[in-house]
């Protein structure tokens, strides 16, 4: 397994538009091993292959407090949403920056695992969340476009900040 790196916003290439997967094969289970490290590591909940430049249809997600209950979602579809909540997001590729997002608090996603199998599952609360955030991912939407001009523009001016913090310290 290796540790992929994590492009970073406003990097364009978080724009791209995933591809479904055709078939899952070694390259993809070895990609989805790698994701997995990847979030672990970062750390962080939820992962999608566009955040490592992969253009693919491919989620990571592990919402369990001991980090014991992977899930992975391949081709993931919400074919079924339900109600409302609010709740603060963050996002590996978004470091450090947490806003309130709007989403279904609960849906239903139907997709493939990492053996190619598919499956149907009902999902509420975190684990909701999480699926819609990666989702999004996957059509080159970031939770930073849920927010206001303003507020948008107060996280820009911020990232710069801590941008050239990190610059100063390293150097």
């Amino acid at each position: 397994m290796a540790i992929l790196d994590i492009i970073y916003y406003p990097d364009k290439r978080l724009r791209t538009i995933a591809k479904p997967v055709k078939k899952v094969d070694d390259d993809i289970k070895k990609l989805v091993d790698d994701m997995f490290e990847t979030m672990y590591v970062a750390p962080g909940i939820g992962l999608a292959a566009t955040q490592v430049n992969v253009h693919k249809q491919v989620i990571v997600i592990d919402v369990s407090e001991h980090k014991d209950q992977p899930l992975c979602l391949i081709n993931p579809v919400i074919i079924a949403e339900e109600g409302s909540e609010s709740s603060d997001e963050g996002c590996l590729s978004v470091p450090e920056i947490y806003e309130t997002v709007q989403r279904a608090a609960k849906v239903t996603v139907k997709a493939m695992d990492q053996n190619g199998d598919e499956f149907t599952l009902q999902a509420d609360e975190m684990l909701a969340v999480c699926i819609q955030h990666e989702m999004d991912h996957l059509v080159g939407k970031l939770f930073v476009d849920y927010l206001s001009p303003l507020k948008l523009q107060r996280l820009k001016k911020r990232l710069l900040k801590n941008m050239r913090e990190e610059q100063r310290a390293l150097g």
